[in-house]
């Protein structure tokens, strides 16, 4: 695939797994309602635990069984924790890599801000802010939850390392980010995952100390027995599925961020037109084993390398694959020399 093709391709992978992400996201909602509080539109009885651990049918529904509130206050949680992170995110990580504004005082670092300004001409942004975190590894991330007010971050140890072509392949990498709104989009899956937390751990609670279960209509005889056989199955699989649920969300989102690092490569080339310079810098950021100690975990979905150490994404197979936050560096640079039209042999 050329540069295009590659974009087009990532951006409907990405579209379909957070379709997926989402769907997720509200069956265990529904579920949750459904059973636990008595979520019943159809307004019909409902079956439901009594104290002694037997069953008793419910003789029409109230009011607030008609609205789904366990889905709308984890979505209102979830909203909450995404808008804070898009009015205090980018703070809150400069802060915690001790990044520090690019100065123009130092030949490098000028030549960083120029190369910063422009990939922002080529990609038709405003001026991103330029910072530096001090750190030795070679590693790279963006911020900001809006263009008008993005930063771009490279360690010291990249900047010391990288000829010119090279800082400006990185840098349109990152701007790529940030034209893509892929920052605003992990932070979406942030709160997504923080809302899914919270609805398991609240459930988990609830069910160990055996609350009420509620469950759809019912009625007498053999179409009850029935129903409730059918309730009793669908509450087995999304008692299981809520159990996961954390560990499933955590593995879409991973997976989302892998499907971002491919298409802000491919982004990336087309801002410099020169897909070898990005190649090149992969191979000497793969090179630097060691990690980025200045940059947390938290921050690891938006750096250009994982900054737990490059021989965490040599790493190949399916369970390398799923627990990953980026692509294996061999994958993205294979990539990289097709959309280049070179020969997929690494020694070309």
């Amino acid at each position: 695939m050329n540069i295009y093709e590659q974009q087009a391709a990532n951006r409907r992978m990405t579209a379909v797994i957070m379709g997926v992400f989402v769907a997720f996201f509200l069956v265990l909602g529904l579920g949750f309602d459904f059973f636990y509080l008595n979520f019943n539109p159809g307004g019909k009885a409902a079956v439901k635990w009594n104290s002694d651990g037997g069953y008793y049918e419910a003789q029409g529904a109230s009011r607030a069984s008609n609205i789904p509130f366990g889905t709308i206050i984890a979505l209102l949680v979830g909203g909450g924790m995404a808008l804070n992170s898009m009015l205090n995110g980018t703070s809150m990580v400069l802060r915690s890599t001790m990044a520090r504004r690019a100065s123009g005082a130092f030949e490098k670092e000028k030549q960083y801000l120029n190369v910063v300004e422009e990939m922002a001409t080529a990609a038709g942004l405003p001026v991103p802010t330029a910072y530096i975190v001090p750190d030795p590894d070679l590693n790279a991330f963006a911020t900001g939850m809006d263009p008008s007010k993005s930063v771009i971050a490279v360690t010291e140890g990249l900047l010391s390392s990288l000829n010119r072509a090279e800082l400006q392949a990185v840098v349109a990498h990152e701007m790529s980010h940030i034209r893509n709104y892929d920052i605003r989009l992990m932070t979406v899956m942030a709160a997504l995952i923080g809302a899914i937390s919270l609805l398991s751990d609240f459930t988990g609670r609830t069910m160990r100390h055996g609350r009420g279960l509620s469950g759809g209509s019912s009625s007498s005889g053999g179409s009850g027995r029935k129903g409730g056989a059918a309730v009793l199955i669908f509450f087995v699989i999304w008692a299981v599925l809520m159990i996961l649920a954390p560990l499933l969300s955590r593995l879409l989102a991973m997976a989302i961020s892998r499907q971002r690092e491919y298409l802000a490569d491919a982004s990336g080339a087309e801002l410099t037109r020169n897909p070898l310079a990005l190649i090149s810098a992969l191979e000497k950021i793969r090179q630097a084993v060691m990690p980025t100690m200045a940059i947390n975990n938290g921050v690891a979905h938006m750096c250009i390398t994982d900054p737990r150490g490059s021989l965490i994404e040599e790493k190949m197979g399916l369970t390398a694959d799923l627990l990953a936050t980026h692509p294996p560096m061999e994958k993205r640079i294979l990539a990289l020399k097709v959309m280049a039209y070179q020969t997929a042999n690494p020694q070309a």
